[in-house]
C-alpha cells in the first residue's frame, strides 16, 4: 500500500523533499500557502556551500566543519555538523540533476575555477577559509534553484505522479494515538482536511515578527507554531541572526516609493560607504575603532543603539556611498556593484548623489522544531526541515551560504526516513514503505535514532504555557529607559505593526532583562485578546497568521529570557559577553548576498 506525505512548504527543502519522495513512489502532497515561488529561497541572493569531489585547492570536507563551527560559536551540534558538510556533495549532484544550472568559469569577483576545467565556480565568502560557494545566476541563486525545482515539481504534477495545492495555508495538524496523521487547512475560503501517514513542516522562518526583514511577507512562523501547538520540542529561538544594512522599507523612508527588501553588502563599506545619522553626523567611530568595517553584528548593535539613544529604535539611518564615486570617479558604483545600482534606482534612489536608508533586518532565524539527525520531531510522524527546524547545523550564528545547503541535507534525510517507515519514533512498527532509490537523490534507507539537540525544550499545554501566560520574568536592569523599548506601543491593541515595532525596540538586536519582560508582558496582554480557541475556526489566512506570529514572539522572548549571556547573534546589553569568551576571538560569520 503506498504510503502519503504531506509536505508544507515550497521553499529549497520542500520543493526537494517532494521530488525525492515523488521519485521514489511516494503519494505526496505539496501544499504551499502561497505561489510557488513565494519562499525564502527564491529571494536568497547567496549561494550553497558544499565541499565538492573536486574540491578548491586546500579545502576539505573538514575545513568546512571548523569554519561551521566556529561560526556557531561553540553552540553548534558537531554531529550534525558533520553529517552535512559530509554529505553535501550528494545534494549538489541531484540539484544539477534536477535542471539546476551553477555558475561555471572565473565567475567574476571572489571566484575561483575548480582544478576541474569547466566545473563549477566556487566563491569564497567571510568566515569560510576556502572558496567553497556555489551560485546560480551571480547573486540571484535563490530563484534559479526554486525555479529549476519549481519547473521539476509542475512536471511531476502534471504526470500525475505528485499533487500540489497553492493557496493551501495549513491550519492544524492532527494526531491520534499521539502520531501526527494529517492536517486542516484553508484553500479558497473553506476548511479541509488532509489525512496522511506523516507530515513535513518546511515551511521557512518568521522574519515578519520585526519591522525590517529582509524575508517575504509569507514568513510568518507558521511551521513552528504548528508544531508547538502539537506538543513539540523547539530549539535555540533566542538566537536570531539580522543584517546591518537593510535598504528600509517604503513605508518607512518614502512613502510614495514601491521597493521590496534589499540588502546593502558591507563591500560598499569596505569600498568607503560611511554611516551618517538622521542629523548627517558619521557615528560609528563613537562606537568601534574599525567604524563602518566592523564586524556585522557590532555594526547592527551599533545602529540599533544609536537609534535608541536617539529615542527612535524603529528608526533608520543612512549609507552615504557618495564618497566613493568622490574617491574613484564617475560610473564607479555602476561598474562595483552593477546589481545594487539597479535596485537602488528601481526604489528611487540615485546613490551617487543620494543617502540610501538603511536599518538592521531580520534576516535567519537559528532555532527552531527541534530534530535529529532524520529530520524528526519529538512527535512521531513529524518531519521539520530548513529554517524551521533546529538541527543545531547553524549553532548561536549561522555561517554564510549554509542555510539552502541544510535545507537540502535534512529534506532528503526526512524522505530518507519515512521510506523507512519512521522506525526510529517506533521500532515496532513495520514499514509498507516504497523500496525504490530516487534516480535523481540516490535516497538511502536509514534507521537509526538520533537524539534531539542538547538544548531542546518540550511544550504541552499551549494556551497555558506558551500563548499568554509567559509573565515578565527575567534579569533585572537594562542599559536604556524603557522609553527606548516598547513603550510606543504600550497600551495599543494588537496589531501586526505595533508587534513588528515591539519586537524591534525590546527582542531585536539589542536586548536586555528589562526590555525582554516588558515585552513579555505586552505579549501576554495580547495574546489573551488574539488567541481565544475561536481564532482557529476563522476562514481568514491572516488571522492566523497574526496568532502564529504573536505565539513566536513570545517563544523568542521567552527564550531570550532565559539566556543570561551574549552568544552569538544573542545579545544582552545587561550581560555582555566577557572579552575573553571563546567566541569573542572567532571570526565573525558574514551573510553576504545571503
Amino acid at each position: 500500500m503506498t504510503r502519503r506525505l504531506a509536505v508544507v512548504g515550497s521553499g529549497i527543502a520542500g520543493l526537494y523533499a517532494a521530488l525525492l519522495a515523488a521519485d521514489a513512489g511516494v503519494d505526496v502532497v505539496l501544499l504551499t500557502k502561497g505561489s510557488l515561488d513565494n519562499s525564502n529561497t527564491w529571494y536568497a541572493q547567496g549561494g550553497i556551500s558544499a565541499v565538492l569531489a573536486e574540491p578548491a585547492p586546500g579545502d576539505t570536507v573538514a575545513a568546512h566543519i571548523a569554519d561551521t563551527l566556529r561560526a556557531g560559536a561553540g553552540h553548534c551540534n558537531e554531529d550534525a555538523v558533520r553529517l552535512m558538510c559530509r554529505q553535501a556533495r550528494q545534494d549538489i549532484a541531484a540539484l544539477q540533476r534536477y535542471g539546476v544550472a551553477f555558475d561555471t568559469g572565473e565567475g567574476g569577483a571572489g571566484h575561483e575555477n575548480t582544478e576541474n576545467d569547466g566545473g563549477p565556480a566556487l566563491g569564497l565568502e567571510a568566515a569560510h577559509s576556502a572558496p567553497r560557494i556555489l551560485h546560480a545566476g551571480g547573486d540571484a541563486t535563490g530563484a534559479r534553484v526554486a525555479g529549476a525545482l519549481i519547473q521539476a515539481v509542475l512536471s511531476r504534477r502534471d504526470e500525475g505522479r505528485l499533487s500540489l495545492l497553492t493557496g493551501a495555508h495549513v491550519t492544524s495538524l492532527l494526531a491520534r494515538d499521539g502520531r501526527v496523521d494529517g492536517v486542516e487547512y484553508l484553500h479558497a475560503g473553506r476548511h479541509a482536511r488532509l489525512d496522511v501517514d506523516a507530515v513535513l513542516l518546511s515551511t521557512g522562518g518568521a522574519g515578519q515578527l520585526f519591522a525590517q526583514t529582509t524575508n517575504p511577507a509569507v514568513a510568518t512562523a507558521d511551521g513552528l507554531a504548528l508544531a508547538v501547538r502539537a506538543g513539540a520540542a523547539t530549539a535555540d529561538l533566542e538566537f536570531f541572526q539580522f543584517h546591518p544594512t537593510c535598504l528600509v522599507s517604503a513605508a518607512t523612508a518614502h512613502p510614495d516609493r514601491l521597493d521590496g527588501p534589499l540588502l546593502i553588502s558591507e563591500a560598499v563599506r569596505g569600498e568607503g560607504a560611511v554611516l551618517l545619522d538622521s542629523g548627517g553626523r558619521r557615528f560609528m567611530k563613537a562606537y568601534h575603532p574599525d567604524a563602518e568595517l566592523a564586524p556585522r553584528d557590532v555594526v547592527s548593535r551599533s545602529i540599533a543603539l544609536h537609534l535608541a539613544k536617539l529615542g527612535d529604535p524603529n528608526g533608520h539611518v543612512y549609507l552615504d556611498a557618495r564618497p566613493i564615486e568622490q574617491a574613484r570617479g564617475a560610473g564607479f558604483l555602476q561598474q562595483r556593484f552593477p546589481t545594487l545600482t539597479r535596485r537602488t534606482l528601481d526604489a528611487g534612489i540615485d546613490w551617487t548623489r543620494e543617502l540610501v536608508p538603511v536599518a538592521p533586518a531580520a534576516h535567519y532565524w537559528m532555532g527552531g522544531v527541534a530534530t535529529d539527525l532524520h529530520a524528526r520531531t519529538s512527535i512521531p510522524g513529524l518531519y521539520a526541515a530548513g529554517e524551521v527546524a533546529c538541527t543545531g547545523v547553524q549553532g548561536a550564528n549561522r555561517l554564510a551560504s549554509n542555510s539552502l545547503l541544510e535545507g537540502l541535507v535534512f529534506g532528503r534525510r526526512a524522505v530518507e526516513d519515512f521510506l523507512s517507515g519512521g522506525r526510529g519514533w517506533d521500532a515496532s512498527r513495520g514499514s509498507d514503505a516504497p523500496r525504490a532509490a530516487s534516480a535523481a537523490g540516490g535516497l538511502r534507507l536509514t534507521h537509526a535514532s538520533a537524539p534531539l539537540p542538547r538544548n531542546a525544550g518540550a511544550h504541552g499545554a499551549v494556551p497555558a504555557a506558551l500563548e499568554g501566560a509567559i509573565g515578565p520574568s527575567g534579569a533585572p536592569g537594562g542599559s536604556w529607559p524603557s522609553s527606548f523599548g516598547g513603550g510606543d506601543v504600550a497600551g495599543e491593541p494588537f496589531s501586526r505593526g505595533a508587534l513588528r515595532r515591539l519586537m524591534t525596540a525590546n527582542a531585536g538586536v539589542l536586548r536586555s532583562g528589562e526590555l525582554l519582560a516588558s515585552a513579555a508582558g505586552t505579549l501576554a496582554a495580547w495574546a489573551a485578546v488574539v488567541c481565544p480557541p475561536a481564532v482557529a475556526d476563522s476562514a481568514d489566512p491572516a488571522v492566523h497568521e497574526d496568532r502564529n506570529l504573536l505565539l513566536a514572539a513570545q517563544l523568542l522572548v521567552s527564550a531570550a529570557l532565559n539566556r543570561a549571556e551574549s552568544l552569538g547573534a544573542h545579545y544582552r546589553s545587561d550581560i555582555p559577553e566577557p572579552s575573553d569568551h571563546p567566541s569573542s576571538l572567532r571570526p565573525k560569520a558574514s551573510l553576504l548576498h545571503d
